[in-house]
């Protein structure tokens, strides 16, 4: 049976960072890792050809080929997915969905053949082995969540790695923490499940070896979920695989204790890791509290961010307004912590309760729902009714994003970050994709762009300043860039 895996196209959102990659002449920031496994665990006899829409279109002569589609996607890829869905079926294609969207609205999409939900390894072989005797059902899921130690590398073979900004593998699933907005432990549970070293570092010999030299992002929600776990094998692992290795630095997601841990962040330093992104919300305690936040609960935030930033890790954030807490003075409150903290990179989007959250049951029980929720966490719309009024949160909210993307503040805050930055040294591998994004720059910032006045200025402070951190103030110039096309184009423009 061949096999077409498909990845329908992201909306130019936040995290797309569409804008950013074409400096660098990229198509995508991430593969899509969940068919890429997905692939491994189907019969090596059949063939498989992955499109990734986000990379290349989808030609007629790839649903010729095809016996069978499997689509996998995000909330946020929900109107893609439809366009795919139907233009698989009338091609007279068999559809095989799974992923995050179709877990919460597989009721929604009528045309597809089969939906293999939760996590592939419990679902996916009880599909292969009613197909196989011809009976296939309609839907598979399940109730527990697997051990990762059978789960197989990815198959990276099948894409064209020169078109994608990062790579990602994934140690971990599960969060042992409860926030009430978030649908990781719905999806994904309590109980916190790794990989061994072993399993990533045979992934990542397998990307090195198909000549990958870029970034690699570790997908977990929660990467230090098991802290002692880390630093005894995994972390040690990846200090004697870097060793005598050029690029492949990593990041990835954790929560804010990790600053409570001056050896660990040292060692995920030693490690490659140079980027950790971490869920702030919001710097007022009662919100935290209504939300669920215990962790960032009773902290002094700012200097739990610097302690990160000095210990070498670029701290990037989320930050959330609409708690039934927040009041007229939160909107200033969230721009002095972004811009005192120096988190370059900050994510603010409106609350938005996700099927299967405590969140949404709760705003369903009192009638505050809106509809579905759209997947993108800033495109300035919310699904719950806030406390504060639609009007004045939304006028809030469009404030914050004037402001921190402004580029006399957002060249502000990279030289506040760049500031307290200490990264150890490490082996750089001068890629073309580098001199292009440098040449682009200088024009698209540096000649033509609104920001061409900051953007020289903080080149001149690095060089005097920071001189080792050039590379990282060129970065950040062009994620800005990034940042106020998609508020002006798709936030900002429908105020």
């Amino acid at each position: 049976m061949k096999i077409l895996l498909l990845y329908p196209e992201f909306p130019d959102t936040f995290w797309s960072f569409k804008h950013a990659l074409a400096f660098v002449g990229k198509k995508a920031s991430l593969p899509p890792l969940g068919l890429l496994t997905v692939a491994s665990m189907l019969p090596s006899a059949w063939p498989k050809r992955l499109v990734d829409l986000n990379v290349r279109g989808l030609r007629h002569e790839d649903l010729d080929w095809a016996d069978c589609a499997f689509i996998s996607a995000m909330t946020v890829q929900r109107k893609a997915a439809h366009r795919l869905v139907a233009r698989c079926k009338a091609a007279g294609l068999r559809v095989v969905a799974g992923g995050p969207l179709f877990h919460d609205e597989h009721g929604q999409f009528p045309d597809v053949d089969h939906f293999v939900l939760n996590e592939a390894e419990l679902t996916l072989p009880a599909f292969l082995a009613d197909l196989a005797q011809g009976r296939p059902q309609r839907l598979y899921t399940a109730a527990g969540f697997p051990d990762l130690d059978g789960t197989p590398s990815p198959m990276w073979e099948l894409l064209d790695l020169k078109r994608y900004g990062n790579m990602s593998v994934q140690f971990s699933r599960g969060c042992p923490f409860d926030c009430e907005f978030c649908n990781v432990t719905a999806l994904l549970g309590h109980r916190f499940r790794t990989k061994s070293s072993r399993q990533i570092i045979a992934e990542l010999d397998s990307l090195y070896a198909l000549g990958w030299r870029g970034d690699v992002f570790f997908v977990d929600d929660n990467f230090i979920g098991k802290k002692a776990l880390l630093k005894k094998d995994l972390l040690p692992a990846l200090i004697e695989w870097r060793k005598g290795k050029i690029g492949n630095t990593f990041f990835t997601e954790a929560s804010m204790d990790l600053a409570d841990d001056p050896a660990l962040m040292d060692m995920m330093a030693a490690a490659g890791f140079t980027r950790v992104f971490v869920g702030i919300e919001t710097p007022d305690e009662a919100c935290l509290a209504e939300c669920g936040k215990v962790q960032n609960k009773n902290r002094r935030l700012v200097e739990d961010v610097k302690r990160m930033q000095r210990a070498g890790l670029q701290v990037q954030a989320g930050f959330i307004v609409g708690f039934d807490h927040d009041g007229p003075s939160i909107f200033q409150r969230q721009i002095d912590f972004i811009q005192k903290s120096g988190i370059v990179t900050a994510m603010v989007g409106l609350l938005q309760a996700p099927p299967g959250t405590r969140l949404f049951e709760r705003m369903k029980k009192v009638g505050r729902l809106r509809g579905d929720t759209s997947g993108d966490n800033v495109d300035g719309t919310t699904n719950i009714v806030p406390a504060m009024g639609l009007d004045a949160l939304a006028a809030g909210y469009h404030r914050i994003v004037r402001h921190i993307y402004a580029p006399n503040h957002y060249y502000t805050r990279i030289r506040t970050f760049l500031r307290e930055y200490k990264p150890p040294r490490m082996r750089g591998h001068l890629q073309w994709s580098h001199i292009l994004a440098l040449v682009r720059s200088f024009y698209r910032l540096g000649i033509v762009g609104q920001e061409r006045r900051q953007y020289w200025k903080l080149l001149l402070w690095t060089q005097f300043r920071r001189p080792r951190l050039i590379p990282e103030a060129i970065i950040l110039s062009i994620y800005g860039y990034h940042f106020r096309k998609v508020y002006e184009q798709h936030v900002l423009s429908r105020s």
